[in-house]
């Protein structure tokens, strides 16, 4: 039995862009990869399985798997896909892409290691946009349609992320997002670069989300969450990724108790 952890990511910044020719949009973001996590055990069974407590339905993990098996190693047998769910489920968190990239590492172990990271992150694209983010966990710059990661600092923070009972689409968040025309024409990956270096102050300032407005058009009591957060002492509160789960900054250490908020430390 192989077993991973899947950490979750929340984008700090998220700038769209147009779509491309394949429909997926150009993306320019900072992702923080937090300490909350899934936990994927992934082993040799009869047939293709997984078991998630809570989740129905076809499951990322098994397509990473099963891409993986068509593309790069038919002989590897069925496996068994055993998740435990922290990350909450929709929730702009990259829970399911953290769990098929989770599932990529571990069948790329049973299988003798054929692909390095980069081979990974490769495979990890047709699977989900967040998928090749996720194969090495870790704070980055992402462009592209999520292909290419960058590696990147931040300054130390606290986060807390208050989630939602009710997940958001992510396709009807773009969709509505495009309906909103609240896209950019252009990206500048060079300029998001340079902020992840900024003190945190400054980079606090600055945060945004292009997907916000869609976020918040269709979940309007996410402005009411982000308000309490500020009140709270928040230097920034923002919806992460499609949402609903909006994140509050605050300086290292000084995140206060917030009422079903999960607090996440970034060093």
């Amino acid at each position: 039995m192989i077993s991973e952890r899947a950490p979750a990511k929340v984008n700090l910044l998220l700038h769209v862009g147009p779509p491309r020719d394949d429909g997926l949009h150009e993306l320019c973001s900072l992702f923080a990869t937090i300490d909350l996590a899934d936990a994927v055990s992934v082993e040799e069974a009869a047939a293709d399985e997984v078991v998630c407590e809570g989740v129905k339905g076809p499951n990322l993990a098994l397509t990473a798997v099963q891409r993986f098996r068509a593309a790069i190693a038919p002989e590897l047998p069925p496996v068994r896909i055993v998740i435990e769910k922290r990350i909450p489920i929709a929730a702009g968190l990259g829970g399911g892409s953290a769990d098929a990239a989770a599932a990529l590492r571990a069948a790329n172990e049973l299988a003798g290691r054929p692909l390095d990271a980069s081979g990974l992150r490769a495979l990890g694209t047709g699977v989900g946009a967040d998928v090749p983010s996720q194969v090495e966990p870790r704070h980055a710059l992402v462009t592209g349609a999520g292909e290419c990661v960058e590696p990147v600092g931040l300054p130390p923070m606290t986060l807390l992320l208050l989630p939602d009972e009710e997940g958001l689409s992510t396709a009807d968040v773009y969709a509505q997002a495009d309906a909103l025309g609240t896209m950019r024409a252009e990206l500048d990956p060079d300029h998001v670069r340079a902020l992840a270096a900024r003190p945190l102050y400054e980079l606090a300032a600055v945060l945004e989300n292009d997907l916000e407005g869609a976020a918040v058009s269709l979940r309007p009591e996410l402005n009411e969450r982000m308000e309490a957060l500020r009140e709270a002492g928040a230097l920034t509160a923002r919806v992460t990724g499609s949402g609903p789960t909006v994140f509050g900054v605050f300086h290292e250490g000084e995140a206060p108790d917030v009422d079903g908020a999960i607090r996440a430390e970034i060093a």
